[in-house]
């Protein structure tokens, strides 16, 4: 079992490894302009495929435009959305734990009473809700996610300050004199990541999955960005006649979400956070 999530955990960083080499790379690897339409080369199977060409190796969109440069750019979007929408959500929900499981009593109150109201909050029709009155743009994607997904950094910061806060180190500072911010941040929040970068990785997932959804139903990254999700709903018209348009994009993105949990997985078993 052992070898087996090894193995898992060199899949997942390989994969990661990977699409995030893609995304920064874009504009020096993708072998056409992914927003370049050609009408005359609408819909072209690709090269596996009867009919397919070398020029357009996956093949090209309603438009002409060629799937593998768009698909390649599309890594970028997803990339982007969930390293920033982790970040925003991760800041958000680790300070609110953080102070929680230290101050404890009201504060703690407060705390807990904002993680039940985010929990009572169905997270993909609110979403919808901002999208749809905000208008959609890729930071208005990216704020309403880091707004909604911080509830699981807050309860794991929060369980695991509350461990830290009694231990002798903690202790010891406080009977030194250390101010409440240099424990607060020397002491406990360096021994609280572990178990949130764990988090971190479920939450990109769930934030890369979640736009991909969001653009499906045309309310998130707008058009002509090559988003996978909004590769997906271009594609459905023409799922019985060119099934490529919709299978490439959801391989792709199902890939890096498996992706990032296997990474995040292994990073569970290497942190310890297990027990």
């Amino acid at each position: 079992m052992r070898g087996l999530r090894t193995f898992g955990v060199a899949v997942g960083a390989f994969i990661v490894g990977v699409v995030l080499i893609c995304a920064i790379l874009a504009p020096w690897i993708t072998p056409h302009d992914p927003f370049a339409q050609d009408l005359v080369k609408r819909l072209q199977p690709p090269v596996w495929m009867e009919g397919g060409t070398t020029e357009n190796l996956f093949g090209t969109d309603q438009l002409g435009r060629d799937y593998l440069s768009r698909l390649i750019y599309g890594a970028r979007i997803s990339m982007l959305i969930g390293i920033a929408t982790v970040i925003a959500s991760g800041l958000i929900g680790t300070a609110l734990g953080v102070a929680g499981g230290y101050f404890g009593g009201r504060v703690d109150a407060v705390v807990l009473f904002l993680i039940t109201v985010r929990l009572a909050i169905p997270l993909i029709l609110v979403a919808l809700a901002v999208v749809s009155l905000v208008g959609s743009s890729l930071t208005i994607v990216v704020l309403t996610l880091g707004l909604l997904l911080w509830e699981r950094f807050a309860v794991v910061a929060r369980t695991s300050t509350m461990q830290v806060r009694n231990l002798d180190y903690v202790t010891a500072a406080t009977a030194n004199g250390c101010s409440t911010w240099r424990i607060l941040w020397a002491h406990v929040l360096p021994n609280v990541l572990s178990p949130l970068a764990v988090v971190a990785t479920l939450e990109m997932a769930l934030a890369i999955l979640l736009e991909a959804a969001l653009s499906f139903l045309g309310l998130g990254v707008p058009p002509p960005l090559p988003s996978w999700g909004l590769m997906i709903a271009e594609g459905k018209e023409y799922l019985f006649f060119s099934p490529w348009v919709i299978v490439i994009p959801g391989v792709a993105l199902f890939v890096l979400v498996m992706g990032i949990n296997l990474l995040g997985d292994g990073l569970r078993d290497l942190l310890g956070t297990r027990r």
